[in-house]
């Protein structure tokens, strides 16, 4: 909110909320809006689906590898950089689970110990490990059963347990939204919270009810268990707008905010508690930072001379268990080793309270930002480069119907060239490394105002390193996985 001084009265500018912008805003608080996304999505994951079962195996003709890992992973990650987490609200598992508990009501609640995001972060890592050992972007048929085994998890996960578990502890996907969110420019929170001061409700929680009948429930709340008045960031939301729904008092928007200013931000929030105290979101900060580098080094050549050196040198010839150590080294060595100097050296010039691994935990969401300047730069190359292969892969699909209404397969379509992304790819990158300086900045100056060179240094380095890392992965030729380009 911008207040100018000078007048007999200030006047404040109110921030952008996109809920009060005429046409879009209509339509998101519409209560069917988020089935009229999902319905689209699952009709396209079911094409997905049968194309990657029935249709061509070669991955570049496929619906299946091609809208996964060409269009969707490039279209989210844009999506997130521009708006925010508008992929969960459209998503069609959701969709699927929503209608299976109409028959099939969950009784249980998920085990206390498990709530917090290691079984995702374990996920998250296995499906990076996966779609390497197993060339998944090669293999629309394997893909097609992830996709199956994707809507079977979230049915089997929901279908037990009560509330939205599988968004808030399970899905890996979903984590890495929440993630890369911290980043985007919207957020959805209260508009004004001295009218949630006077609600005596809470209903953005609680759910709207039948005053005839209690148990009947109108409208339900939040089922991340994150109360608006409380709320801090984009951590855990999945955009569902229920809570928009469920507000008596219309004070509940999509409103814009400073990217990345909820990573310094160590007050309690409603259903994630203190960033500080969270080492399941600290570790997944941390695979999603170092994930985004594995999965582009094992695009570009340099993986191959690895792999082979280190089967020669350990005398494994299982390519699993290469792949394992390499991935060990990357995901685990690496980054306790990088931190935990860091963190070492931080503490060496500031004397702060928190212990070592508060500390650590505390700095190591300065990485997010770089983290997603790279699966910015990774995705979009292979979007931006790829752009037009659908249009051959749906006109294939069509002729494989026995359906010539859209013409012959051009499979000249590609998209930009690779000279004119390449320096996109650098920017996104660029862009990554100065915002993790702005959040171990903004730390460091927490810490200590004296002191604060001192302690944002080790964490500069660290973002140094990978961003050279980082840079020098992009400049090298990378596989142009699920494309006719491919080598």
């Amino acid at each position: 909110m911008t207040t100018y001084e000078g007048e007999e009265e200030s006047i404040e500018t109110p921030p952008f909320d996109l809920l009060r912008m005429p046409v879009v805003g209509r339509f998101l608080t519409w209560r069917h809006s988020r089935t009229v996304l999902q319905v689209p999505l699952l009709l396209v994951s079911v094409a997905m689906i049968l194309h990657g079962l029935l249709g061509p195996s070669i991955a570049p003709k496929n619906l299946a590898t091609v809208l996964s890992w060409v269009h969707f992973r490039g279209v989210l990650i844009l999506v997130l950089l521009c708006a925010g987490n508008f992929f969960c609200m459209a998503c069609p598992f959701m969709l699927v689970r929503n209608a299976a508990r109409k028959v099939f009501r969950p009784q249980l609640n998920f085990p206390r110990v498990l709530r917090n995001k290691w079984i995702s972060v374990a996920l998250f890592a296995g499906i990076l490990f996966c779609y390497e050992l197993f060339g998944l972007w090669s293999s629309p048929w394997l893909t097609a059963w992830v996709i199956v085994g994707y809507f079977g998890l979230a049915l089997g996960v929901d279908g037990l347990f009560k509330h939205a578990t599988f968004c808030k502890f399970v899905c890996p996907i979903g984590q890495f939204n929440f993630i890369a969110s911290t980043v985007s420019p919207l957020e959805v929170k209260v508009r004004e919270l001295a009218i949630c001061g006077t609600c005596g409700t809470k209903d953005c929680i609680k759910g709207a009810r039948d005053p005839k009948d209690e148990l009947v429930v109108l409208q339900r709340g939040c089922e991340l268990a994150l109360f608006q008045p409380a709320k801090v960031g984009n951590l855990d939301c999945t955009f569902c707008l229920d809570c928009v729904h469920a507000c008596p008092h219309d004070n509940v928007g999509i409103i814009a905010r400073m990217p990345m200013e909820e990573l310094s931000v160590d007050a309690v929030r409603s259903g994630v508690g203190r960033l500080s105290q969270r080492k399941d979101i600290a570790g997944l900060s941390v695979i999603f930072t170092f994930g985004a580098l594995m999965n582009a080094f094992g695009m570009v050549s340099p993986i191959y001379a690895l792999e082979s050196w280190l089967g020669a040198v350990l005398h494994m010839r299982s390519a699993g268990t290469v792949l394992g150590v390499i991935f060990g080294v990357v995901l685990v060595v690496e980054p306790l080793v990088l931190l935990g100097v860091a963190t070492w050296a931080t503490r060496r010039v500031v004397e702060v309270r928190r212990g070592w691994l508060s500390t650590m935990v505390r700095y190591s969401y300065s990485l997010v930002p770089m983290g997603f300047g790279m699966w910015l730069a990774h995705y979009s190359f292979h979007f931006l480069t790829g752009a037009l292969t659908i249009v051959p892969v749906v006109q294939s699909a069509a002729v494989d119907l026995g359906l010539s209404v859209l013409g012959a397969p051009m499979w000249s379509l590609l998209g930009m060239p690779v000279g004119l992304v390449k320096p996109i790819e650098f920017g996104f990158l660029l862009l990554g490394c100065a915002g993790s300086m702005i959040v171990a900045w903004t730390l460091a100056e927490e810490d200590s105002a004296e002191r604060a060179v001192g302690a944002f240094a080790p964490w500069a380095v660290v973002c140094l390193l990978l961003l050279a890392a980082s840079l020098w992965m992009m400049a090298l030729p990378m596989d142009m996985r699920a494309t006719l380009m491919a080598g």
